[in-house]
């Protein structure tokens, strides 16, 4: 609507629409029926993972070569066997991913799973970096100085490339 001012000019009143806020879901569970209200706690259902073992778990696309290749990196540079390996595509690693509040089918993005938190993406890989061998940690440390949101997109070009530029294999190697 539109109101005349002195001087001829015009004045538009624009209203905001009404933003509908969507409530949060706690992270980590899962609400398999709506309908049932019922909840899983995927922290407290995947804890037994790291009931002997605190390591971290690497979780990784079984049948992408260039994630079997960067496992066989980690494997090489990581002499202590601080980390831990499982594909995504096991049922293990679809619990895990759970956890970590992610889809059991999302096998977009290597995973590192720790006892009480995850990462994802660049932040996965740097995290990864700093549990292995010299110089590793030390690059990681270098390599958070660029934004997130320029890791990500670095890796989401190569990860969503990456069958067509490196294949991939009928079942997992490791």
């Amino acid at each position: 609507m539109a109101a005349l001012l002195p001087h001829g000019c015009a004045q538009l009143k624009i209203s905001r629409p009404a933003q509908v806020r969507q409530p949060r879901r706690p992270n980590a569970t899962l609400s398999p029926s709506p309908l049932r209200g019922d909840t899983i706690d995927w922290v407290e259902a995947s804890s037994s993972f790291f009931h002997n073992d605190t390591r971290p778990i690497m979780l990784f696309d079984g049948v992408c070569n260039l994630c079997n290749g960067g496992v066989r990196f980690v494997r090489d540079n990581d002499h202590k066997r601080n980390i831990r390996f499982e594909a995504l595509q096991s049922e293990s690693g679809k619990k895990l991913l759970q956890r970590s509040s992610r889809s059991p089918d999302d096998i977009s993005s290597v995973v590192l799973v720790e006892k009480d938190r995850s990462y994802i993406k660049s932040e996965a890989v740097l995290k990864i970096m700093e549990y292995l061998d010299l110089p590793f940690p030390q690059l990681a440390f270098f390599l958070q100085l660029v934004p997130l949101f320029l890791r990500d997109f670095a890796y989401d070009n190569v990860a969503n490339n990456r069958y067509t530029i490196f294949g991939r294999s009928e079942s997992c190697e490791i």
